[in-house]
């Protein structure tokens, strides 16, 4: 079991969408973009969080999303009061 685990946890952009219809394509680019701090008209934005919960991995070019953690992170999105 733990081969099989390994062999699909990691998905591309177009396999985690197919298999998560709730998130498109674009909004997971914008999420992936956000996810490294950048400079912006207002100042310094800090990222999302998501390459520090492990939830997407860059080879060259491929941007990779490990699926529990992505909604690992998705969970702690939640504000402390609807968190139960």
């Amino acid at each position: 079991m733990g081969a099989a685990m390994q062999a699909n946890q990691f998905k591309t952009i177009p396999q985690f969408c197919g298999d998560n219809p709730a998130f498109t394509q674009a909004a997971m680019r914008g999420l992936i973009f956000k996810a490294e701090p950048r400079i912006t008209h207002e100042g310094t934005k800090p990222g999302n969080g998501l390459i520090e919960a492990g939830a997407i991995i860059r080879i060259g070019r491929r941007v990779l999303i490990d699926e529990a953690k992505f909604f690992e992170w998705v969970r702690q999105q939640q504000p402390a009061s609807q968190a139960a």
